[in-house]
């Protein structure tokens, strides 16, 4: 689109087709656009206009609205499947919970970027043969290739959600940088959403209760599951069309716990070693271990994406700095625990996975580390950091599917 605004700058009529036909990425591309263009007569209005914050609450077109309810109704119909058909939930949701909402999440931004059909088939192809794939696996609920490629499959999916999301575009840094963006800001809306739902639930059953009407069972199979399986994809569709429902919440949530997560790490760090616990013979600590490392990861990431839009302040800059540092120690920790193991009990499914997604993170962090640390000394832009975030993120991709697709016949379903 960002062409399409550059050619048509002039001419009213044509922003405002484009815009009706795509607000967000209208935005999106034109705030990147405007430094170029913000000579031209229209240029300056168009500014005024997309950053006008409106205090009321934009529910988008009829048919955007539509497609939502739709997908909300579907994300529900098929989580409860096991219910409906009788299959067996142990069978059904490890390997296909991702299924409940990253395709209509997808299904939503391909129609909403308007995905060229080409785009929109890889896509579809993806999902479908992974789905295919996932279900025609061996049933074994002891086996570790499998357990592996149900975690790393939503992952897979999630990759699948991003290309959509960036529009399948040539050029997408920025947008897969956006699409971090908007990962943060749905985790905050589908809280918010989850929060008001548990506190009605909670009125409903009570108002229920108090008539004799003991609803519990019906309205936690039957409510509770429509609403859990919705909640992203209203999230989604509040965060397109009314960004500024969190836009600023997201700036504050990320510069409040960047620093009390580096606390918490050093403390934690401190911790560990007056508790006498270590992962490298607690198989159990090492994968909570592992675990905080990725959500520290995501937060690092999530914190870069808001700061780039938000600030440039060289204090939040020393703190992601820090917070980077820590995690490379964390990660260091974990990476030599993993190659202990390795050398003392040989490779299984779990340590080959464990040990490359170690590695590709221990990568990832130096990158921004020493990005970060030129961005403190004033020898870069904090964009340079979104860049190399971006330009890494297919890596995991590749690893996802590694995991996904190959890892059982290379352990022979294991």
């Amino acid at each position: 689109m960002k062409e399409e605004i550059r050619s048509h700058i002039d001419d009213a009529a044509q922003l405002e087709r484009l815009y009706r036909g795509n607000k967000s990425a209208f935005k999106r591309d034109f705030s990147s656009l405007y430094p170029e263009v913000k000579g031209h007569p229209l240029a300056g209005f168009w500014s005024e206009r997309l950053n006008y914050q409106s205090d009321e609450i934009s529910w988008g077109s009829k048919g955007e609205l539509t497609l939502v309810i739709i997908a909300s109704l579907v994300a529900g119909f098929i989580a409860k499947l096991p219910a409906i058909f009788g299959i067996d939930e142990n069978y059904f949701y490890p390997r296909n919970i991702g299924f409940i909402v990253f395709p209509l999440l997808t299904a939503y931004f391909a129609w909403k970027n308007k995905l060229p059909a080409g785009k929109t088939a890889m896509a579809a192809g993806a999902i479908l043969t992974s789905l295919l794939f996932i279900n025609l696996l061996p049933r074994n609920d002891k086996s570790d290739t499998l357990i592996l490629s149900c975690i790393h499959l939503g992952l897979f999916l999630w990759c699948v959600l991003g290309f959509t999301f960036s529009g399948g575009t040539r050029n997408p840094l920025k947008e897969r940088l956006s699409f971090l963006k908007y990962n943060g800001d749905l985790v905050v809306m589908t809280t918010l959403i989850l929060i008001a739902g548990g506190i009605m639930s909670g009125i409903t059953i009570g108002l229920f209760s108090l008539i004799g009407f003991h609803i519990e069972q019906f309205y936690s199979k039957n409510v509770v599951v429509f609403g859990v399986a919705a909640a992203p994809i209203i999230g989604t569709y509040l965060t397109q069309t009314n960004p500024q429902l969190v836009g600023k919440v997201s700036p504050v949530i990320a510069r409040l716990f960047s620093p009390l997560v580096a606390v918490m790490l050093v403390v934690y760090l401190v911790a560990i070693v007056r508790s006498g616990k270590d992962p490298y013979s607690n198989r159990e600590f090492l994968l909570i271990f592992n675990a905080l490392l990725v959500g520290v990861m995501a937060i690092i990431f999530f914190s870069v994406a808001e700061t780039a839009r938000t600030t440039k302040s060289r204090a939040e800059t020393y703190i992601l700095f820090a917070l980077a540092i820590l995690t490379i120690i964390v990660n260091g920790v974990a990476l030599s625990a993993i190659v202990f193991r390795i050398s003392q009990w040989g490779f299984t499914p779990n340590r080959a996975a464990v040990l490359g997604g170690n590695v590709l993170i221990l990568i990832n962090l130096l990158l921004v580390t020493w990005q970060l640390f030129r961005v403190a000394r004033k020898d870069a832009e904090l964009s340079v950091v979104g860049q190399i975030i971006s330009r890494y993120l297919p890596f995991y991709f590749v690893w996802t599917i590694i995991v996904t697709f190959l890892f059982p016949f290379v352990f022979g379903f294991k």
